[in-house]
């Protein structure tokens, strides 16, 4: 029990105070994404399978090892490596792994494999995978063109734009399949922990849950697209899509559930049932120092890594400064332009050396206001990079936000995570700047912005900014 107490008060500290922005971070995915909201799911379903393995506390008893949390220690350099970069999923995976070193400090290695099962399945809280929308949309891209050629439909493809005669398809961030192909990976690791006792058979589910949603999305999404061909109307193919993809999701899973029935090892009497049986041990005395110095050890490494990043980080707070915004094809009015009767405006954020490139982008992404169903395309900023623009039809508008580093334009790919993590340790003098531009209609004109006509008036804005605040934002990303 003290073992018990120690370990749940250890893990307590470090979720709620050690590692609480990737806790706070997590749980706004959680809540904001529909390919992560399972992750409520998650703890309840690793408490049972912790509760499924009960038995075996009667006869593995803990036995704390403060050189255990030594295993910590390339865990906490990975999470100040991804602080200082600014990815927050490296951050919450080390965090993870911190979390599983503690533990295994605490209960010792006997106990902590007879349970390794539920402390693995955890690892779905973290809402990893994002990274992957954009590989995602180009395989469905891919395989509606290879499929409409196959089938014979006479169609156009442009990057994730495809068109027939029924209308116009894009194949958006909420059409990629990141959701289905999420939601399945953790069922899959539950089923195979549930069904199966052979790491090969667990390994072939995971795998297949890995690469059936992937080409099941592929198969919807062209399935909309021919269905649009003998209705019609794109727009009618594509009604609640995303409702009825899940229906075509369930019953892939369901398909997947069958087939691995008749290869079930869940049998009591299985050979590889009590292979936990041979970590059995006699139980000792009790060990109350050893649990007190092995907590103090798991945390304490578990902390170096934020600890250090609280050292290097300073105030990293934006500066929100007057764009110079060039007029192009419109008419300036105020701080911002008039065109064709809608109204464009600027904003232009420039950072310390200091800030993490994770600061950055979540600043750009709160001013886009992105949401997975925008039709999005991209244009030269003129500088290096591009502007990524969002058309958000319902919102009446349509954003173009950039980011800005040493005197170009750049994206959020490791080469530039990198130069800012030079920055931020006082070895460069480049300094992050974000620019977005917002094209609206008026109140008094209810109209959705959609269609060629904005777009090109987007492209146009854009364009003359390589000499107004694209400019602006390069020379301020060179620094001092």
């Amino acid at each position: 029990m003290p073992t018990l107490a120690v370990l749940c008060l250890g893990l307590a500290l470090l979720v709620g105070f050690v590692f609480v922005e990737e806790s706070a971070a997590a749980v706004r995915v959680w809540n904001s994404s529909t390919a992560y909201n399972h992750c409520w799911l998650i703890g309840p379903i690793a408490a049972w399978l912790a509760w499924q393995r009960r038995d075996r506390l009667a006869l593995v008893a803990p036995s704390p090892d403060p050189r255990l949390a030594l295993l910590g220690i390339p865990c906490a350099l990975a999470w100040l490596v991804a602080e200082r970069l600014g990815i927050m999923e490296g951050r919450q995976l080390s965090a993870w792994a911190l979390v599983q070193v503690f533990v295994l400090a605490m209960l010792g290695w006997r106990l902590a494999a007879a349970f390794a099962a539920p402390l693995a399945y955890t690892i779905f809280l973290v809402p990893f995978g994002a990274f992957s929308v954009p590989i995602l949309q180009q395989i469905t891209a891919r395989f509606i063109d290879v499929g409409l050629d196959l089938w014979g439909i006479t169609h156009y493809t442009e990057g994730l734009l495809i068109e027939t005669k029924a209308g116009l398809f894009h194949v958006a961030e909420a059409c990629a399949g990141l959701r289905f192909t999420i939601a399945a990976l953790a069922f899959g690791a539950l089923y195979a922990l549930t069904m199966f006792r052979s790491p090969w058979r667990r390994l072939v589910v995971m795998v297949l849950a890995l690469v059936v949603p992937i080409f099941a999305n592929g198969v919807r999404a062209l399935g909309i697209v021919v269905a649009a061909d003998y209705i019609g109307s794109a727009e009618a193919a594509a009604a609640d899509h995303v409702i009825y993809g899940w229906g075509f999701f369930a019953a892939v899973i369901l398909l997947l559930i069958l087939a691995g029935l008749p290869f079930r090892e869940d049998r009591a009497d299985h050979p590889r049932a009590g292979w936990w049986r041979r970590l059995v041990r006699p139980q000792e005395p009790g060990r109350a120092r050893l649990v007190a110095v092995a907590a103090v050890a798991g945390l304490a490494v578990a902390a170096g890594g934020p600890a250090a990043a609280a050292l290097l980080s300073a105030d990293t707070a934006p500066e929100r400064l007057p764009p110079r915004f060039a007029s192009g094809p419109c008419d300036a009015e105020g701080n911002g332009l008039v065109c064709a009767g809608l109204r464009a405006d600027a904003q232009l954020l420039l950072f310390p050396p200091g800030a993490t490139w994770n600061e950055v982008a979540a600043a750009r992404r709160r001013l886009a206001r992105e949401e997975d169903t925008d039709l999005t395309f991209a244009v030269p900023t003129g500088v290096g990079g591009v502007w990524r623009v969002r058309v958000q039809a319902a919102e009446r508008r349509v954003v173009a936000t950039a980011s800005f580093l040493g005197g170009q334009g750049v994206g959020d790919g490791i080469a530039t995570r990198l130069a800012q993590a030079k920055n931020s340790l006082g070895l460069g003098e480049g300094r992050p700047v974000v620019a977005a531009v917002v094209l609206r209609t008026p109140d008094s004109a209810p109209e959705a912005l959609s269609g060629p006509r904005v777009r090109a008036l987007a492209e146009a804005i854009l364009a003359a900014q390589a000499e107004g605040l694209a400019a602006q934002a390069a020379t301020l990303s060179r620094g001092r």
